[in-house]
């Protein structure tokens, strides 16, 4: 389905498409939604004090999701060879302002330099240099994230991950997965909104096998020492507009 189609599918989202053009576009591929509940407690000092938690029966929710970036491009430009292929892997909690519920992320890992600088210039998201690797073996995608951005605290992520059966969407699964915005700040502690579109997520149940994982530490937290509740996707297109200062 081309990315026109796409824009017309809207049925699903929670808001209108937003006003005016959408400026990039990229792929996201073979990607694990690893999600974990913790107490809002937790979660509500870490975030900025312009932003309110958003919580699925008084639980905030947590997720590391590695997946690869293909197709990374501004509209009317082809994909350039150097910056539109790297692999991606984030560590998120789920907030809002005012009527709108999105994405807040503690970090962003990705292993193209250019793809970090950009990013960290202007969408004011801290993408973070790591070396990395996304591979498949028989049916199971190996991943490995070593951070390397200098006078960041270290992290590591290794897994193993691979879909299982069609998911069963669950008031959780779209809470948890159907996000058309994030949220970040710039070093003023300004806040912005960034809106984005895709179809409804063609989601699958997951299975993964996880080595080393100390993302949450890094960022100032820890984990549970439960399972996660786990979705996998094979790829879908998104639609990106330019960050709105509020």
């Amino acid at each position: 389905m081309g990315l026109t189609k796409i824009i017309r599918q809207t049925g699903h989202r929670p808001w209108p498409l937003p006003s005016g053009p959408w400026v990039m576009t990229q792929w996201w591929r073979d990607l694990l939604f690893a999600h974990w509940p913790l107490p809002p407690s937790v979660i509500q000092p870490l975030i900025p004090a312009s932003l309110e938690l958003d919580t699925f029966d008084n639980q905030a929710w947590v997720a590391v999701v590695p997946f690869r970036m293909t197709g990374v491009r501004p509209r009317l430009t082809p994909p350039l060879p150097w910056i539109s292929h790297f692999d991606e892997l984030n560590l998120r909690t789920y907030v809002r302002n005012n009527s709108k519920a999105g994405v807040y992320f503690w970090s962003l890992e990705a292993s193209n330099p250019v793809a970090v600088a950009t990013a960290r210039t202007l969408f004011h998201l801290p993408y973070m240099n790591a070396t990395m690797s996304c591979r498949e073996h028989n049916e199971w995608i190996d991943y490995t994230s070593i951070r390397t951005h200098r006078n960041e605290p270290p992290a590591e992520f290794r897994a193993s991950y691979r879909p299982l059966g069609i998911t069963q969407k669950t008031d959780l699964v779209r809470w948890l997965t159907e996000r058309y915005c994030l949220y970040t700040t710039d070093k003023q502690d300004r806040l912005y909104r960034g809106e984005i579109h895709h179809e409804a997520w063609p989601l699958y149940d997951a299975e993964v096998n996880i080595q080393t994982n100390s993302l949450a530490r890094a960022a100032g937290f820890e984990l549970p020492n439960t399972p996660p509740l786990l979705h996998f996707a094979k790829a879908i297109q998104v639609a990106i507009w330019p960050l709105n200062r509020l």
